[in-house]
Order: C-alpha cells, then sequence, then structure tokens
C-alpha cells in the first residue's frame, strides 16, 4: 500500500541521511513522487528541487517565495501584490492578474491539481515536502504543466500522538502562529488538524488614512485516515482558508509620454505628482482591498491489490475572491480596477500501478470539471460617466463565465534494458471542452463602496454621452471549443556508478486554449471575433540532458540539466495599459541549472544554485522579445554553521540570498516596464534545545532593505491616465519565533 511503502522507505532514506551528516539541513535524503510512485531524489532522471518538513523548519522558511527562492531557475512572481501569486520555471511564468487564464506552471496540493491562481495563494503549515519539477509534465500530472510544477504535500495523520505550536512575532505588529496534533483515534483511525492564522499591519503608509498590504489571513485542515486493513487505506481532507486585507498599493510615477518615465513632471491628467521617493506611501483616495476564500474537499483511497496498487484521488473545491483596486494611486476618484471570482472545481483521478523484476508501469484515467462565473471591469466616471443617478459612480462591470471539461487517459512504463540503463516511455492523451460568453456593459454602481460588483441590485444600465442607447451587451463575444491534445515521454536513464545519474529525455508539453477577456471595450478595427477573443493549445517539444551526482562520501551532491524547448502557437501574453491579451506565436528557449548541496564539515551546510536562460518570443509586429517576467539569469546561496552548546542544545547561523538579473513586466520595451537585476538576501539565528522539544529563532529578511520592483502597469499617455504603476516588493522585515513540539 502506497503510504506504508512509502514509510519503509522513508525510513531506509532516512538512516542514510544521519550516516552521511547527522547535522545537515540540506543534504537529508527526500522521498518524491514525481513519478507518481515513492523514490529517492537522486534516483529520478528530471530535474527536481525537493525539501522535506522538517527541511524547511530547520531552514526557517514558512512560504512559497522562501522555498522557491533557493531552486534554481524558479522564482515566486506576484502580478498583483500580495493578493495572488505564480511560480515561474524556466522563465515561464503567467502574470496574468485576471482569472480565466490557467498558469503554464501546474500548482499541485496533496495530488489535487489547483486551476485558480488566487487559490493559490496558501501558507505553507504542517508540510511533509514541497517538490519543485522543472520542465513539461503533462504526460503524469495532466494539463498546463509545459513550465513545470510545484507540487507541495501536507503532513498525513499518524497512529503516533505528536504536533507542534509556533509563534512568530515581527515587525508592523506581526503576530503569525501554525501549529498542529494528530494521533490515533482508534487501532485503524487517526486524525490530524492543523492551523494557521497570520496578523501585522499595513506596510505601506496612506497618507489619507488606512494603512495598506496588511495580514489578516487563517487556515485549517483536518485530515482522518481509517485503515481497515493492511491492503486499504482510506484518507479524508478538508480544508479552508480565508484572507481579508487592504491591498491594492501601486506607487504612482509620472509618465506623461508614451513609455518614458517623468518623475519630476506634473500628470496633467490627475494634476497630481508624488515625488517624496518614499516608495511605500501614496495618497490613496479609495483603499482597495482582497476578500478570499477557499475551500476544499479530498478523498484517496489506496488498495494494494497484491500484483497492483489502485489509488483513487476525489476533489471538491472552491475559490471565491473579491478585489479591488486605487489603480490611478492618487487621491482623486479617477479608475477603480475590480474582479471577482467565483470558481467551482470537480476532479478524479483513477490510477493504478505496478511492478515486476525488469518493469515498473503506471496507468490512469483523470476528469476536470471547473465552473467559473467571474467578472472584471472600473468603478470610473471620467472614463463613462458622469453617472445620472445621484450618489453613484459610473464604470464598467464585464461579467464572464467559463465551462470546462477536460477528460484524458494516461500512461507510463519504465523498463530495464540492463542493470545500468533504463528505458522510460509515457503519454497521455488529453480532450477539453470548453464553453466562454462574456460581455463588456457600462452600468453606474448604486452603491461603489460596496464589495458586491457582480450584484445586479449594484448596477443600473447607464446612457453613456447620449449615444449609446443599447448599453447592455456593448461588446458581447460567445465561444465553444473541443481540443484534443497529446503530451509523451521517452526518456533513457543511465546508471554510471552508485553515485552518478546520466538522462536525456524527450517531452511533449500541452497547455489547453481559452478566452480573453478585455476590461476596456475593443477599439476599431478590432471585434469581438474568434481571431481576437481566443487562443489555440500550445504545444512544446522539451530536450534535456542532465546528470545527478553524489560525491566527498556522500558530503556532497551535484545536480544539474541543459535543455531546449521548442514551442508551437505558444500563448504569448501581452499587456497594454491595464488590459491583458494572450495570443499565439513562435517561441524558442534554452538554458540550464546548476545545484549543489553539500555538508563539507561537521555543521556546515551549503546549497548554492544557478540557472541561464534565452527565451525568444516572436511577437507579430516582427520583434522578438524575451517574455515578462523572465531574468536571463538567477542564483541563489545559503550558508549555515550550526554548532553545540552546554548540555546538548544548538545554535545554528544561516545567510541566503537569490538574486535575479533584469527582466520585464511587459514586451514593450519601454523604460516603464524594466527593472535591473537585485538581489534579496535573509539572515537568522536559531537555538534548539536538547532533544529539539523547542527552539527560538530571530531573522531578518531583506537585510539590506533593497527596493525592488515585482510588477509595473504602463499606464502612458497623456490622453487616457499619463502614469506607471509600480508595486514594489516587501521591504526590510525582522522578527522573532518560538517552536515548541511534542510526541517527537
Amino acid at each position: 500500500m502506497y503510504t506504508f511503502r512509502l514509510n519503509k522507505l522513508s525510513a531506509a532514506l532516512l538512516a542514510s541521511s544521519m550516516a552521511m551528516s547527522a547535522s545537515a539541513a540540506v543534504l537529508e535524503e527526500v522521498v518524491i513522487t514525481a513519478q507518481k510512485r515513492e523514490q529517492g531524489l537522486q534516483d529520478v532522471g528530471i530535474s527536481v528541487s525537493a525539501m522535506t518538513g522538517d527541511q524547511m523548519e530547520a531552514l526557517g522558511f514558512d512560504n512559497a517565495q522562501q522555498v522557491t527562492a533557493m531552486a534554481p531557475g524558479v522564482s515566486t512572481v506576484q502580478p498583483n501584490g500580495e493578493a495572488n501569486y505564480s511560480i515561474a520555471i524556466r522563465g515561464v511564468a503567467n502574470s496574468d492578474f485576471t482569472t480565466n487564464v490557467e498558469s503554464p506552471v501546474a500548482m499541485y496540493v496533496d495530488e489535487v491539481y489547483i486551476s485558480q491562481m488566487s487559490g493559490a495563494g496558501f501558507a505553507l503549515f504542517d508540510m511533509e515536502r514541497v517538490e519543485i519539477l522543472r520542465g513539461p509534465q503533462g504526460t503524469l500530472f495532466g494539463r498546463n504543466a509545459t513550465g513545470g510544477l510545484a507540487h507541495f504535500i501536507t503532513r498525513k495523520p499518524s497512529q503516533e500522538a505528536d504536533g507542534y505550536a509556533k509563534v512568530t512575532l515581527g515587525d508592523y505588529n506581526q503576530i503569525k502562529f501554525e501549529g498542529a496534533a494528530g494521533g490515533a483515534i482508534t487501532d485503524n483511525l487517526s486524525a490530524r488538524v492543523s492551523v494557521s492564522t497570520h496578523d501585522n499591519d499595513g506596510y505601506i503608509t496612506n497618507r489619507l488614512g488606512g494603512d495598506l498590504n496588511n495580514a489578516n489571513d487563517r487556515a485549517g485542515r483536518v485530515q482522518f485516515l481509517y485503515t481497515p486493513n493492511d491492503e486499504t487505506e482510506i484518507l479524508l481532507n478538508a480544508r479552508y482558508s480565508t484572507q481579508d486585507i487592504d491591498t491594492g498599493f501601486f506607487e504612482n510615477v509620472s509618465s506623461i509620454r508614451p513609455g518614458e518615465l517623468t518623475p519630476d513632471e506634473m500628470n496633467p491628467v490627475l494634476e497630481y505628482i508624488d515625488n517624496d521617493g518614499d516608495v511605500f506611501a501614496g495618497d490613496y483616495d479609495d483603499p482597495g482591498f482582497n476578500d478570499l476564500e477557499t475551500s476544499g474537499y479530498t478523498l484517496t483511497v489506496s488498495h494494494d491489490m497484491g500484483g497492483a496498487n489502485l489509488t483513487s484521488i476525489t476533489d471538491f473545491s472552491s475559490v471565491e475572491r473579491r478585489y479591488i483596486e486605487d489603480s490611478d494611486a492618487s487621491p482623486l476618484s479617477f479608475f477603480n480596477f475590480f474582479l471577482t471570482t467565483d470558481a467551482e472545481q470537480f476532479s478524479q483521478e483513477l490510477r493504478l500501478d505496478g511492478e515486476t523484476d525488469t518493469m515498473k508501469w503506471v496507468a490512469g484515467f483523470y476528469y476536470l470539471d471547473l465552473d467559473i462565473s467571474d467578472a472584471n471591469g472600473a468603478v470610473t466616471d471620467p472614463f463613462v460617466g458622469p453617472a445620472e443617478t445621484e450618489g453613484a459612480e459610473a464604470g464598467l462591470f464585464n461579467p464572464y463565465t467559463s465551462k470546462l471539461q477536460s477528460t484524458s487517459l494516461f500512461g507510463q512504463l519504465e523498463f530495464s534494458l540492463s542493470e545500468q540503463l533504463t528505458l522510460i516511455a509515457g503519454a497521455r492523451v488529453i480532450q477539453d471542452e470548453k464553453e466562454f460568453d462574456f460581455s463588456v456593459n457600462y452600468v453606474e454602481f448604486l452603491d461603489p463602496d460596496s464589495d458586491a460588483f457582480d450584484s445586479s441590485a449594484n448596477h443600473a444600465n447607464l446612457t453613456v454621452f447620449g449615444d449609446l442607447v443599447d448599453v447592455p451587451g456593448y461588446g458581447e463575444y460567445s465561444g465553444d471549443r473541443k481540443d484534443t491534445e497529446v503530451s509523451a515521454r521517452l526518456q533513457l536513464d543511465y546508471r554510471l556508478s552508485d553515485e552518478t545519474l546520466l538522462y536525456t529525455s524527450w517531452n511533449r508539453g500541452v497547455k489547453g486554449g481559452g478566452y480573453n477577456a478585455p476590461i476596456f471595450p475593443l477599439s476599431e478595427p478590432l471585434d469581438y471575433t474568434d481571431e481576437v477573443m481566443s487562443y489555440d493549445p500550445e504545444q512544446l517539444d522539451a530536450f534535456e540532458v542532465g546528470f545527478k551526482h553524489e560525491f566527498m562520501d556522500g558530503k556532497a551532491r551535484l545536480n544539474g540539466a541543459a535543455y531546449y524547448y521548442d514551442y508551437n502557437d505558444y500563448q504569448t501574453f501581452y499587456i497594454v495599459g491595464i488590459d491583458t491579451i494572450t495570443f499565439n506565436s513562435d517561441a524558442e528557449a534554452q538554458g540550464f541549472e546548476l545545484e549543489l548541496q553539500a555538508s563539507p564539515a561537521e555543521g556546515w551546510d551549503i546549497l548554492l544554485g544557478a540557472a541561464y536562460s534565452d527565451i525568444d518570443v516572436d511577437l507579430p509586429d516582427g520583434r522578438t522579445t524575451r517574455p515578462v517576467q523572465s531574468p536571463e539569469w538567477n542564483f541563489n546561496a545559503m550558508v549555515r554553521y550550526e554548532w553545540e552548546i552546554a548540555q546538548g542544545g544548538r545554535v545554528a547561523l544561516q545567510a541566503d540570498s537569490m538574486y535575479r538579473s533584469e527582466h520585464v513586466f511587459a514586451m514593450t520595451g519601454a523604460e516603464t516596464v524594466e527593472e535591473d537585476g537585485y538581489a534579496i538576501s535573509n539572515v537568522s539565528l536559531t537555538y534548539s534545545a536538547p532533544g529539539d522539544q523547542w527552539q527560538v529563532s530571530a531573522f531578518v529578511e531583506n537585510v539590506t532593505d533593497k527596493e525592488y520592483l515585482v510588477q509595473t502597469f504602463d499606464l502612458s499617455s497623456t490622453d487616457v491616465f499619463g502614469l506607471t504603476e509600480q508595486y514594489y516588493g516587501r521591504p526590510q522585515w525582522w522578527g522573532v519565533s518560538f517552536k515548541y513540539n511534542w510526541g517527537n
């Protein structure tokens, strides 16, 4: 049975890890399931970075940004602030802040696909491990994994009573708590409860009152594990999270000439200038908010049939979100962009796997039903109004619905050609059926301060300038598509020695087609046609060679990979002002990664990573450029030294840093969307009591207080906005944490 076999392998690998180094934090052997079965990290011919929950705890990592920063070629981007995030792998990312576009980097939690970016912004608490797989993974994991995937695996119940509690106090009155407790209920039933809360004041000063970018997050999981016999295991996972924060912060930078930053010149549209030099302060007359609620239920059944193992994963999850921002970032009520999300997702996977002396195999069926009712728009009198009703404000309200049914069959075979050589071949056939309905409407918001933007009670039709009588459906579009795609994999693994694995692979990755949902009405000659509104599935042929090598008697590992990507119908993400559009084009990419993990001497841990990516996208205007959020170079480094003090306690000093070379946030090539290379560094000091029953840690993040951009929106041009919105990463942050363990 899956978990029982996993526990046995984990115990064996743990013993091996302890033999290598008693104090190593980065060299702990990790059991991963990148091929839908448990394997040691160094035995898998895939470019993978992985960390166990114990490793993340030892290194002080408690969010996805910290984990991904230590993986070469991987970074976390925030396309719309802390409201959501997406992961970029090998320069492949989705920075679309709308909700109808799925990311090329798939997100999984406990083998369940998370379709909505809004639903991916969860805290990492009570984790078993995190796996980050680079390159296409569609054969076994399915849709929309052309860039790779991130898989977050939570800690499961056991018969052993254990738990922990951790409190963090930090800058801006931060109070963060996480904890878990679990153990046996009966001889064959166990449970685990995990919770997390996070609060802090806003670190963005609003000179008009009401600071922005605070934290107000709540999350919890309840899991029950039932083992009626030695062959069967039933796991029920119920989860829930909320976020209700004041956000939507942007620094207003005057850009009164197209594509140019003019910080010392008055914006003639707004008659406003913010040139105080403080990127974390502004004048926001309408502070924004993000109200997010996610929930989910997963039933996993595993059964050992003797010659094969049957696994069923059934999941239902939902995401509800209401978001608005002060897009003009000024004291004027000029333009407030909003979006809403109501998404329900059902998925079912059935999988059968087995092995013989020379062969390992897996085959399965997957079904996804995704039902989305969303809207975007803006509260904006200057563009649409004025409103005709007293107290109301005019604006745009653009509802759209998207219904997806995706069905796939998949299989993979591993055949031992010799003791050293293994052939791996697999394929997945995917059929997507999607329906999409969209409209642009001029309306007046009867209660503009309400978060019920999608409520008909808050809308009244508006006659715009007396010209548009038939306001509803000013722009309308309906589309449906049925696509059949095939992903595939062919790979050779060569075990050169016990310490060295060589591999070469070809992977065919696919990403489903979809539809655009523009905010503004399309201007002539563009119309709401299939050519403008829809885009075709993306296909990627990825060629990769790599190696995994242990040396220094198991005290060091060096892993590396080089790749070439050839795209057909690459889904190009393009920002025009505050509007986004996806279209198909040609693209090529090539690059490499190197990752070193070492414990060269007692108490020392070193982690080094480097990644290079060169991506060329052909645009319709004849230009060739890099995609958004795609730096050419990524570097990461961590050094940790741990020593023992009196009575068996231990002290650990750690420093880590990541560097991203220059990159852009839109493909215009203008200075308004560029960011220079930057490095972010963190330090921590941790004391662990004898037996690891409790520990206390102090940390400083962004020690140099570096100001760095994570997103910009170029709204230059005096006849529209005359500004650039700039969103900065979090400033220097300090804190202390205390953790208590029991039953371990």
